[in-house]
């Protein structure tokens, strides 16, 4: 695949195919930022890959090369004869047409760590992150071109934080590894792009059973970001203002805080003792 973007177009109009902004597509075409990423993902033959959305096989032809089990999602029929066409020169590929939201991750990558690479719309963002990060054998890192707000989001230290950043250190530890300009996709996209690493936990910083308890708590502290968590939490979770107080007492937090200045293990504590003190609650 040639670098160069005045060939990129070129190769996407030989094949009858114009870029779907339903689908947020815009793709690198740029081989040195895309060396850059397999670099920084660690990309090697001893472990399989995830690609998410391979499209005309920009990446999937740097991440063959490393001679690895490289599997790569697409979800675009048109995009097909070009994907065959690689893996028909390279057996370590496998493409699969298919929403990734709707895959069983486990079944298909099985056992095994693995590696997951993706350039994500924003639409799907979230959801593909939380898809991949709450799948019972999680990837044991994660390399994600994003939008660099949403990589900032994601990379924020308390103080700053949102229900996205919460729910991403729960299963790993994220860091904002490479800025991209907009220039180096096509389409060109209004705003520049990040890679986000994200190097999974051995194990949840919340227990399984803990989950649900754990993310309302979030969710309610977040939904209103400028009120005071006492306030928050009660509405969210059905509590009085006594037993809210309460609740923050025993966890060792300020009520008058603000949901974005609490860190994980401050999160975690508020959780685990609404739990303590909330036995037969359901989630």
């Amino acid at each position: 695949m040639n670098s160069n973007k005045s060939n990129f177009p070129d190769l996407l109009r030989q094949h009858g195919i114009q870029p779907k902004k339903s689908l947020g597509q815009n793709f690198i075409f740029d081989e040195n930022i895309i060396h850059r990423i397999i670099e920084l993902a660690g990309i090697s033959s001893r472990t399989p890959v995830l690609e998410i959305g391979a499209g005309p096989g920009n990446m999937t032809r740097g991440l063959v090369a490393c001679g690895g089990r490289v599997v790569a999602i697409e979800l675009d029929d048109r995009f097909l004869p070009l994907l065959e066409q690689l893996a028909a020169s390279h057996p370590n590929l496998e493409i699969v047409h298919a929403n990734v939201l709707k895959l069983d991750l486990d079944t298909l990558m099985g056992s095994v760590g693995y590696l997951v690479v993706a350039n994500l719309p924003y639409y799907i963002t979230s959801a593909v992150i939380r898809k991949l990060l709450e799948t019972r054998q999680k990837p044991i890192r994660l390399a994600l071109t994003v939008q660099k707000e949403v990589a900032l989001r994601i990379c924020a230290k308390p103080g700053e934080l949102s229900v996205l950043a919460v729910s991403v250190r729960i299963y790993g530890e994220p860091q904002l590894s490479m800025n991209i300009p907009a220039g180096a996709f096509y389409p060109m996209p209004k705003v520049d792009s990040a890679v986000v690493l994200i190097h999974t936990h051995p194990s949840p910083l919340i227990p399984k059973e803990h989950t649900d308890h754990f993310f309302r708590i979030v969710k309610a502290g977040f939904s209103q970001k400028r009120k005071m968590l006492r306030n928050t939490i009660a509405a969210g979770m059905h509590l009085t203002q006594p037993a809210c107080e309460h609740l923050f007492k025993s966890a060792g937090i300020d009520p008058t805080r603000r949901a974005q200045t609490l860190d994980i293990a401050e999160w975690i504590a508020l959780t685990e003792e609404f739990i303590r003190q909330n036995p037969n609650l359901d989630a």
